[in-house]
């Protein structure tokens, strides 16, 4: 971005806040505001995640042991 687009952008970002902060702008949601809590659903949704990558990550490594210790077949000169 050009140094205008960003000075424009950040300009109109204070703008906004400072309005919503002196109630201009009318009350502030607070259904749609996000407060950074996290859900039991989302916490067992993640680690639900991580046990599938984590055994997706064994079966790959597992194929890729067993396949370095085989024995190469050196060919031979006719």
């Amino acid at each position: 971005m050009s140094d205008i687009t960003t000075t424009f952008i950040a300009t109109v970002h204070l703008v906004i806040g400072q309005l919503r902060n002196a109630g201009l702008l009318g009350p502030i949601d607070d259904d749609r505001c996000d407060r950074g809590a996290v859900s039991l659903e989302q916490a067992l949704w993640y680690a639900a995640a991580a046990v599938a990558v984590a055994v997706v990550a064994g079966v790959i490594w597992s194929q890729i042991r067993s396949a370095a210790e085989t024995d190469v077949n050196v060919p031979s000169a006719p």
